[in-house]
């Protein structure tokens, strides 16, 4: 009997020591806020929060969401645009969204531009507007009335219905060429910060229903199975969408997120995840590892929706997985806020996942951000979730982190530093650095301040006090001590330029 009491005393000490060790450790990764670190939300039309409302009202709510998103952390948006074929902009190419209006082809009652409108909310908030489009669905079961100037309308013939849904062929070349059309219209008309994808490609099964794709499978050549024909369909479109947007504006980032597992380790053993749903590459033909490889994104966000503890899909898993995936492509996970807060935290049983999921994948060094699903509910803060980002994961500004394939050209110096007293108080200004090339060009300035005698180190967040696009910053009053600060400059892509110090007195 001692002998039994013993063991479970030595068993008792080691789960004590090992949940000390893991709280240790959750503390430290909590508080290691990275300089940069993606922080993004998704703002859906799809779920038609917008539609039929009035623009004034919808402003506001947007303005409203934009305001709480920032207050918590959030430094890039993922705005949806473009549905089923449609329009959230001004387009000469597509109809005004019923997502939007309530009826397809029916403009807003303002003289107004939903992207314009968000790319300018966000920029004045410090945060990255990503203008974000569905590729191929082209009708929804909800929309019972097609525009004359829908592409269905115009060419039926190019669509395949699949049970609710009518997509755009993919295995069409027209189709390719129409998409990457698009894709340029925006880029080229608009200054948005990214281009993004979502995970629809070939449609997600629906039960044993067959697509219908025999016509173009028939004059196929090269293709031993149909699957990878499918496969190399989506890949010659990645491939021509990416270069289209780069070709445009190769500062704009192009991302996709795709559905949260790859392959299942029993179908491919052992490069696949543990886990059993659903893939990328063999249900939806989106062979994500291959546009890594190749070099066709400058960042992933795969939808890791699901719970620590699922038995068919578990974010520990998937998340590692992932991370052992990333290769050079900036790689962030899609967290679900709303099964987040179902689940409850493997190492403390009163809390749900969200510091857990955020503490692993701060911990793993591949990973470089998140990405909020959907935005609305970081807004609504569901058992605190808004809270704890705001109070614990990005209580600091963080910049975006930069794909090795967009490193170019960095910002000079800021010149002419210095403090002006002004009749709204001390003011910081500074010139923008001299310019050779649009790349270099200085489109947004860091001011850090440090206190007197205090090491400078730039690579402490919890130092910037402005990520801005304003050639000043107001500084705080009263001025009764000494400070330093210092201000450098930022492309594009938010490469920083070397530092310029101005004490001030204070």
């Amino acid at each position: 009997m001692k002998r039994i009491l013993v063991f479970l005393m030595i068993a008792v000490s080691l789960c004590l020591s090992v949940s000390a060790k893991r709280t240790r450790s959750e503390q430290q990764v909590q508080m290691q806020q990275p300089k940069r670190e993606f922080r993004g939300a998704w703002i859906q039309a799809v779920n038609r929060q917008f539609e039929g409302i009035p623009t004034s009202q919808l402003k506001a709510e947007l303005s409203r969401q934009l305001d709480s998103l920032q207050t918590c952390g959030i430094n890039a948006i993922l705005f949806q645009v473009r549905v089923e074929g449609d329009a959230l902009y001004k387009s000469e190419l597509e109809p005004w969204s019923r997502y939007l209006t309530g009826a397809q082809g029916q403009a807003p009652d303002e003289d107004w531009d939903p992207l314009q409108f968000m790319i300018e909310q966000c920029h004045a908030r410090g945060m990255e507007l990503h203008a974000w489009i569905n590729p191929f669905r082209a009708r929804t079961g909800g929309t019972t009335k097609l525009s004359p100037t829908h592409q269905i309308s115009l060419h039926p013939e190019r669509f395949v219905k699949y049970g609710d849904l009518t997509l755009f062929n993919p295995a069409l070349q027209e189709n390719h060429d129409f998409i990457c059309q698009v894709a340029v219209d925006i880029v080229r008309r608009y200054d948005i910060d990214g281009f993004h994808m979502d995970d629809y490609f070939y449609p997600y099964p629906d039960g044993g229903r067959a697509f219908n794709d025999d016509a173009q499978w028939r004059i196929a050549q090269g293709f031993e199975n149909r699957d990878d024909w499918r496969r190399d369909n989506v890949n010659r479109f990645i491939e021509q969408i990416y270069t289209a947007v780069k070709t445009t504006k190769p500062w704009v980032k192009f991302g996709i997120s795709p559905f949260g597992i790859y392959r299942n380790a029993t179908a491919d053993y052992p490069d696949g995840s543990q886990s059993n749903g659903l893939e990328n590459y063999s249900g939806l033909y989106a062979d994500i590892l291959l546009w890594i490889e190749k070099g066709w994104m400058d960042y992933c966000i795969p939808q890791v929706y699901w719970n620590h503890g699922n038995a068919a899909a578990d974010y520990t898993i998937l998340t590692n997985w992932w991370a052992e995936h990333a290769a050079d492509c900036p790689m962030y996970i899609g967290q679900d806020v709303e099964r987040t807060i179902t689940g409850t935290d493997p190492d403390n049983a009163g809390r749900h996942q969200e510091i857990y999921k955020m503490t692993l994948q701060r911990s793993l060094p591949a990973l470089q951000g998140s990405c909020q699903w959907p935005a609305k509910s970081v807004v609504d803060n569901p058992a605190g979730y808004r809270t704890t980002l705001a109070s614990e994961f990005y209580r600091y500004p963080a910049l975006q982190p930069i794909s090795p394939a967009m490193k170019g050209c960095e910002p000079g110096k800021v010149r002419k530093i210095m403090k002006v007293q002004t009749s709204d108080g001390p003011v910081l200004f500074w010139t923008a650095p001299k310019t050779r090339s649009e790349a270099e060009r200085a489109h947004q300035y860091v001011v850090y301040r440090f206190a007197k005698g205090e090491k400078i180190d730039l690579e402490d967040p919890s130092h910037i006090m402005a990520i801005t696009r304003k050639t000043f910053f107001s500084l705080e009053q009263p001025l009764d001590t000494t400070c330093t600060y210092v201000v450098t400059a930022l492309n594009r892509v938010q490469a920083e330029g070397e530092p310029v110090k101005c004490k001030v007195r204070q």
